[in-house]
């Protein structure tokens, strides 16, 4: 068995928690991913994992190895796209985690002309509204919203985008439009309720400092499409944003208020982990999305 084969088994084995759910990432047998941990521990002289029926762990040698073993295949990656990276084609496998409603509507529907480009090339998405760790659950790459401040992700703009505070014509009929800050405790506010976010409110920009202002409403839920046809329905106002309203804001089906206290920099990016080498797999998908998001009428489409 080869060294790499080894390693790539053991860091799956370790992210994945279970010979069965590593094996069927790898498509081998749960059977053949032990056999290749008794290897990599009878090379090494030591026990990188305790097995029992409660399941596995890592021991404390494991644990510092299973650093290094990420740290050695990142080489791997990075010696290849070193080639690659000057070239046309690329092949092997591209793995995105993107926001779901997002993911749904402005990059699952590009992907098959993009694999169409790189018949070799196979792709795998995770559409989630939670940030996962790219690094330690096996992502190539990442789209994120908003600003990135992990210093161990590189992030690359593939458009500005902006936080807003929308409702439809029928709602602000029954309601007064807000003109400051402090009107939105007298508005039915549909909150994001996933990982705190509701409970640290909403964010805007005044007199140039970043404040956040706690909301209240009957309706809250962990999805952001969900929120997005409450608010066309005119069931409350929401804090959404401008990729996912521009068409409705152009036909007059959802309205902004507040727009002087939206949040500017609250861009679409890609992002990827620190490395030597970007690989072209990485590269060609970001510039491909690029080339999309910049297409003149777009994001009104």
């Amino acid at each position: 068995m080869d060294r790499y084969t080894a390693l790539h088994s053991f860091v799956l084995v370790a992210d994945h928690g279970t010979f069965a759910a590593a094996a069927l990432v790898e498509g081998v047998t749960p059977v053949v991913m032990g056999r290749r941990l008794d290897m990599l521990e009878h090379h090494l002289g030591v026990k990188l994992m305790h097995r029992s029926t409660r399941g596995l762990s890592l021991t404390d040698l494991g644990e510092q190895y299973l650093e290094r073993a990420r740290g050695l295949l990142r080489d791997f990656a990075e010696a290849d796209a070193s080639i690659t990276h000057g070239g046309h084609s690329v092949s092997g496998h591209l793995v995105v985690s993107a926001p779901a409603a997002f993911g749904r509507r402005h990059i699952a529907p590009h992907a098959p002309a993009f694999q169409a480009r790189y018949p070799e090339l196979n792709l795998s998405f995770n559409l989630t509204d939670s940030v996962v760790d790219l690094v330690r659950q096996g992502y190539d790459m990442g789209i994120r919203i908003g600003e990135v401040t992990d210093p161990n992700y590189v992030a690359v703009k593939l458009f500005p985008n902006r936080r807003v505070v929308c409702g439809s014509p029928g709602y602000f009929q029954r309601h007064p439009a807000p003109q400051v800050l402090e009107d939105l405790a007298q508005h039915n506010c549909l909150a994001f309720n996933l990982q705190g976010g509701q409970q640290r409110g909403w964010t805007f920009l005044r007199d140039g400092k970043q404040v956040a202002v706690k909301v209240s409403g009957n309706l809250d839920c962990n999805d952001g499409e969900l929120l997005y046809d409450w608010v066309k329905q005119g069931l409350g106002i929401g804090w959404r944003s401008t990729w996912e309203i521009q068409a409705e804001l152009k036909r007059g089906q959802l309205v902004t208020v507040l727009d002087e206290f939206a949040v500017p920099a609250y861009d679409i990016q890609a992002v990827y982990p620190q490395q030597r080498y970007l690989p072209a797999k990485v590269r060609f998908f970001i510039d491909y999305l690029k080339a999309i998001y910049s297409t003149p009428g777009y994001w009104e489409g």
